[in-house]
């Protein structure tokens, strides 16, 4: 495994810690206050192509490889998690299922667009009664001439409110279970299509979810994406490849955490002493910074194995287990060295304490990847 970067990536890798660091660090606190990323972060974001991360150089986007992209979300990781969020979604879920599965002529129509940031994508699984439950969708898509009709409603879907693109999972034959759904790509201005509810959040402000709504909703015949019935199969794909994106997402965060800490640590003086020099200080951070090598070693392996097209519906999801643990235990510890500043909400700590907590439950929870897990164990042990 050779997790050396090339000189692009290097490049590219400094260019957006700059920019993460200041711009888009600058407007923290102004994105967690009025719940919105400013324009100007979002058309510098344009600027630097990070829209189209997971998008082929042939329609507009960087052409990076899963360990290039890993090595940016890391960076991207170390700021605020709406912003992350918004770009993470987009990135991952929002735009793979297209330039993994989509045909020649749906890749035309909707990668560049997506990968210049003029038409943001989201992916629509979750419904009320279909979440960790995927296969119970409620959600249908009725075959008529040459267009389907979607009739159902999903619920916490992630830039529902900015996205243009969807890929929306439905039911096109209730007697099939798994092999019974279908996934669609729909566009926001198709009839019967609507944002519904923009869901109130623990965290994740300026990353804003909502319901989306469809009513006799009117979808292409050549907007199938994939083929009829493949639709439980492309979630799955579409997860799992984003499971090592994710946590680079949160390796990002949990370094900025204890960089934050180490810092604050040799400064903040109790008992005549810097608080580092005291043991039981010294050890959360080293317990931090642990957690963190190991997570980025881990990380690097399952993104290495993505690029050499080996599976990895197991080493993905224990990937995505182990990274939002450690952020949560990280982001834990690192209120605890900063004690009462660290509970104020004119700093940061706070911020990513309530903004860690959503990455043990989004996008696959900690339960279902250990069943995930657990799954592939029993098979290979057959």
């Amino acid at each position: 495994m050779d997790f050396n970067l090339s000189e692009d990536i290097q490049f590219l890798k400094r260019n957006v810690r700059d920019f993460i660091q200041n711009e888009v660090e600058k407007v923290a606190m102004q994105i967690e206050e009025e719940n919105e990323i400013p324009d100007r972060i979002i058309q510098l974001s344009k600027e630097m192509g990070l829209f189209g991360l997971s998008i082929p150089e042939e329609y507009g986007g960087l052409g990076i490889d899963m360990v290039g992209k890993c090595a940016l979300y890391e960076e991207i990781g170390a700021t605020h998690n709406g912003y992350t969020t918004l770009i993470g979604a987009h990135t991952g879920i929002g735009t793979v299922g297209i330039v993994e599965m989509g045909n020649e002529q749906q890749k035309r129509k909707y990668l560049p667009d997506m990968a210049s940031g003029e038409r943001l994508g989201a992916f629509a699984l979750t419904e009320p009664q279909a979440g960790s439950h995927a296969t119970n969708l409620k959600t249908t898509a009725v075959k008529k001439g040459d267009k389907y009709i979607l009739n159902g409603l999903k619920h916490y879907i992630t830039n529902a409110t900015r996205a243009d693109v969807f890929t929306v999972m439905a039911v096109t034959d209730p007697e099939k279970g798994a092999k019974g759904i279908t996934s669609f790509i729909v566009e926001k201005g198709f009839p019967g299509f609507q944002v519904g509810v923009v869901e109130k959040k623990m965290g994740l402000h300026g990353s804003h979810s909502a319901e989306v709504i469809m009513e006799d909703c009117e979808v292409p015949v050549g907007n199938v994406l994939g083929s009829e019935g493949q639709g439980y199969v492309n979630a799955l794909k579409i997860l799992a490849n984003g499971r090592a994106g994710l946590a680079a997402r949160n390796l990002g965060s949990s370094q900025h955490l204890l960089d934050l800490s180490v810092t604050f640590a040799k400064e903040r003086v109790q008992f005549g002493k810097p608080i580092i020099e005291h043991q039981a200080v010294a050890h959360m951070l080293s317990e931090m910074a642990v957690d963190v090598e190991v997570l980025r070693s881990f990380m690097y392996r399952v993104a290495w194995m993505v690029d050499q097209g080996q599976q990895v519906i197991k080493e993905a999801a224990m990937v995505k287990l182990f990274g939002s643990e450690v952020y949560n235990r990280v982001a834990d510890k690192a209120l605890q060295v900063h004690g009462g500043i660290g509970y104020i909400a004119d700093y940061p700590i706070e911020r990513y304490y309530r903004d860690a907590r959503i990455t043990r439950i989004y996008e696959g929870t900690s339960e279902i990847q250990k069943n995930i897990i657990a799954g592939r164990l029993s098979k290979e042990y057959s």
